[in-house]
This record gives structure tokens, sequence and C-alpha cells, in this order.
């Protein structure tokens, strides 16, 4: 034991990654202790597993096309049925899943970096700026998100490209306030007056130094935002406003199946069921990444 203490003095590099290592290990210890949390990382992963890999799971082409076998009952040549134009609904719920799971990571890391940056930057600096910037973002954060969404989808345009903007921008507010707060409670830890001290420009110490040790609440809030975002993509598919077809989505399918409700229940019960799955998956996982990475719940 020595030795290794002796060993990290020498080395301070080796001593701040067995640290980082050891944060790691701990929030994966209590992470596991949270039952409720480890079966929604388990119900993302198989949903990213089924993803990547629709190709070689589903045996049927998403958009093929069977009108003989149009409104064909679960079966084992078809597991979920089929829907109005004869198309295996599992097939097109795995692809579904691929297309909710781009277009929302790609919203979340718009208003990630665009809000994190953004919040970080004139909380540091503070004084009239912070005032002005965070007084604009309350203004858009006084219009709710799905509205806000559909107002910039609609200038835009149709697509997943446009589609995963509009959700993104809607989210700016939300992650510039909790990046915010956590700066607050940085900015004047020992450690960023020592590099102030030393020298370094504040734009460097705001990405060196304050974004990295905000970086809990930012997992946290970006996990919750998924499934936010894959909720926002299905209500614009299902206004025509999202994904447009034949690009299979939840939304859209939901929105083709409305008519078919009352004669054919699998149509819209499935991908309704793959919408509702896949948020309580990430919510939960999300609030058990919160729990875990919380300081104040150590043991």
């Amino acid at each position: 034991m020595l030795k290794e203490k002796l060993k990290r003095k020498a080395n301070p590099a080796k001593e701040l990654d067995f640290r980082s290592q050891s944060q790691i290990k701990d929030v994966w210890m209590r992470l596991r202790k949270n039952k409720l949390a480890m079966a929604g990382l388990i119900i993302v992963a198989l949903i990213v597993l089924a993803a990547l890999f629709a190709g070689v799971i589903t045996p049927y082409d998403f958009d093929k096309q069977d009108l003989r076998a149009r409104f064909t009952y679960p079966c084992l040549e078809h597991l979920l049925g089929t829907d109005n134009m004869g198309r295996d609904i599992l097939t097109r719920i795995i692809y579904g899943a691929r297309t909710s799971l781009l277009v929302s990571l790609v919203a979340v890391a718009i208003g990630l970096i665009i809000g994190g940056a953004l919040g970080a930057t004139v909380t540091f600096y503070g004084g009239k700026l912070e005032e002005t910037v965070m007084r604009c973002l309350d203004v858009l954060m006084s219009i709710p998100p799905l509205i806000l969404a559909v107002a910039i989808s609609a200038s835009l345009g149709v697509g997943k490209f446009n589609c995963a903007v509009a959700i993104g921008v809607s989210s700016i507010p939300s992650f510039a306030r909790i990046i915010r707060a956590s700066v607050l409670s940085i900015k004047d830890q020992e450690y960023i007056e020592a590099a102030t001290a030393c020298g370094v420009s504040k734009i460097k110490t705001i990405f060196t130094h304050v974004i990295p040790n905000s970086l809990a609440p930012i997992m946290v809030q970006g996990t919750l935002k998924i499934g936010d975002a894959i909720m926002m993509i299905s209500s614009l598919s299902f206004i025509g406003l999202g994904v447009q077809p034949p690009t299979p989505e939840w939304g859209s399918m939901l929105a083709f199946g409305r008519d078919y409700i009352r004669e054919f229940w699998p149509i819209v019960t499935f991908p309704g069921a793959a919408i509702m799955i896949t948020l309580i998956a990430f919510n939960v996982l999300g609030d058990g990444l919160r729990d875990a990475m919380d300081p104040r719940l150590k043991q």
C-alpha cells in the first residue's frame, strides 16, 4: 500500500486516472443496486442492439408490400402481424427504433452542445451578458417545447434532419439552465481560482475545468431528454411534420394506422407499446443515473 501511494505521488497523472476510474466504478456499483434502473438499462441496450442489427434480425424489408397478406394477425410468419400494405409490423418497429434513436441523439446533441456551451460561457462571465441571455432563454422556456418544435419544423420543412434541429433548438433552454446551475457552484472553487491566477484564459478554463466537472447533471439530463425527444419525434411524425414515409417511424405508423384502429388493433397497439416501453426505459435509467451520481447518496 505504501509503495502504491508513493508511486501515485510521484506520478500525478496516474493518480488522477486512478481517481477517475474509482469514481466510475463507484457510480456503476450504486447503479447496479437500483434494480429498476438496471432493467431500464437492459431494455435500452436491447433496443439499441435491435436498431443496429435490424437487417440481421428481421427477414423482411421494411418497405416490402404484400397486398395478399394485408391485416394479418400475429402468427409464426409475422410475429406482430402485418399492416394495411402487407408490411411486417415487427420489421417496421425495429427499423423505426433506428430512426427514432438516430434523430433523438442528433437532437439531444444539438441542444446539449449549444445550450451547454452557451450556459457555461455566460454564467462564467456573469454580469449583463448573463442576465440578457438567460432572460431570452426564459422567454423560450415559456413556450411549450412541443409547440416550439412544431413551429420550427413547419418553418424548416419535413425530414429527419429538420426534425432533429427543431427538437434540438427547443431543448437548448433546459440544457443551458442545467449547466448554469452547475457552473454557479463550480466557478468559486479553488481550482478555478488557481487556473485564473496562473493566467489561463476564461474560455480555456470553461472548456478544460468547468464543463468537464459539470458532466454528471448533463449526462442525467441528456438521458432523460432522449426519451422526451423520441416522444416529440413521434408527435411531429404523427401530425405529418416529422419523418416521412416510406421511412418507418413509430409516430407515422400510428398516424397511418389510426383509420383501422377499430377493425385491426395490432396496427396501432404495437407501435404505441414500443414508444411507451422506450420512454419508460430511458426515464427510469435517467432517474437511476441521477441517484448514482449524486454524492449526497453515497453510503
